[in-house]
């Protein structure tokens, strides 16, 4: 991995966190994603009208069909993922959404693109993944609440926002491995790729929207301040992450991008009040050690 697809990543990562600590709080629900999408897709109108007077416009059916499918999958996983906000704790959810995500993607890449990443970045990805979970105790958590043992927060929410959580990151992975034969096999330049993406969302949520509309309404009067904190700084990250992978493997970039989990430890501990800093210092460790060996592979 090149230290400017790292640099790219990185950032991303930042950016990532800070939506989604946007769409936590704004504890919306498919409203608030809808108006969202709306924000995005009139940012992008003027962006693509001058990307599109210097490049020759030439979409492929295949490059159009390609960007619907993502579409597809980036609206059902950002459905999931804000219901699961809705749910449970930030320091819940985005781990496992994050750790779920990258873990599938690195394991199908391999699998289904014949991506062979070195040993050392391997093992780097592991340590990251490995460590989102045990930042927050993630798998004893988990048991816990499938065991329901009485100490446990075993409320149906906190399952529910385990489940969703999962699913978005079931979503994750898909959308990445797709996203990565988009820009790089099929060579979409990646503006035009998010920008295709986004629109195709929002085409999707508009028939919902309308009957909800009054909601819609509610959601931009009361929550504009989360909704253009999600709404410039999703594509933004995004759009790193995509020109990063038109040069980088996915095996090597999703597992990199879950360093956005130490600034979600941060925003946990200084804006939700969360604790217990000490593993959230060690993990922090973990995984900046395994970022190092990812880019070292």
């Amino acid at each position: 991995m090149t230290a400017f697809a790292l640099l790219l990543v990185l950032i991303a990562a930042v950016l990532h966190a800070f939506w989604n600590y946007c769409a936590k709080r704004s504890q919306g629900g498919f409203p608030f994603v809808f108006v969202v999408g709306c924000v995005i897709c009139t940012c992008y109108v003027p962006a693509l009208a001058i990307y599109f007077s210097l490049h020759p416009f030439d979409l492929s059916a295949a490059a159009l069909l390609w960007i619907f499918g993502s579409g597809v999958l980036k609206t059902s996983c950002t459905l999931f993922l804000q219901r699961s906000y809705r749910h449970g704790d930030f320091s819940l959810v985005y781990p496992v959404a994050r750790g779920t995500g990258p873990f599938l993607s690195t394991c199908a890449a391999i699998v289904l693109l014949g991506e062979r990443p070195s040993s050392l970045a391997l093992a780097g990805g592991l340590v990251i993944v490995g460590s989102i979970f045990w930042l927050t105790g993630g798998f004893s958590r988990i048991g816990s609440l499938v065991s329901r043992r009485p100490d446990a927060p075993h409320s149906a929410s906190a399952l529910a926002s385990i489940n969703y959580g999962l699913l978005s990151g079931v979503f994750i992975a898909a959308y990445t491995i797709w996203d990565r034969r988009g820009v790089a096999t099929l060579a979409i330049a990646p503006i035009v790729y998010d920008a295709g993406t986004a629109f195709t969302q929002l085409a999707l949520l508009s028939p919902f929207a309308a009957r909800r509309w009054p909601e819609v309404v509610q959601e931009w009067r009361t929550k504009k301040r989360w909704i253009f904190g999600v709404a410039f700084l999703s594509p933004v990250a995004y759009l790193l992450v995509l020109t990063a992978m038109t040069f980088t493997p996915v095996s090597y970039v999703a597992p990199a991008r879950e360093i956005s989990i130490v600034i979600g430890a941060f925003i946990g501990a200084k804006f939700l009040n969360e604790t217990d800093s000490r593993r959230r210092i060690l993990a922090a460790l973990f995984m900046a050690a395994g970022v190092i060996a990812l880019a070292l592979g």
